[in-house]
């Protein structure tokens, strides 16, 4: 075997071995625009989804409302008023009252 044809095999498979190299390491990496769409996902799931938030004792009593505790109501239908509905979206879980997620509360019966 000559040594041109020996450094040609050489050559040859360096540029394989560094092809795969590079295809391997892309593969593996997400595309910055894949990150971006899931941080965005994650951020909007977590702002929607309230069910997790406990509130404090000290959050118990909505101002000028009186004592209230979230007892399982979370629609507009079993509000008494706009300030009950408020404080309602604010400290219970899973609630039901913000359709358009404006952070007004029951606008076609209370706080409209």
């Amino acid at each position: 075997m000559k040594v041109i044809d020996l450094l040609w095999i050489v050559a040859v498979g360096g540029v394989a071995l560094f092809a795969y190299d590079k295809y391997t390491t892309k593969a593996a990496e997400p595309a910055p625009q894949e990150v971006v769409a899931t941080k965005a996902a994650v951020q909007t799931s977590l702002a929607e989804d309230r069910s997790w938030i406990k509130p404090r004792e000290d959050q118990l009593r909505a101002p000028g409302v009186g004592a209230k505790k979230c007892d399982g109501r979370t629609s507009c239908g079993q509000m008494t008023s706009c300030a009950e509905a408020k404080y309602f979206i604010a400290h219970c879980p899973n609630t039901k009252m913000d359709g358009d997620r404006d952070g007004i509360p029951c606008e076609e019966q209370w706080c409209g």
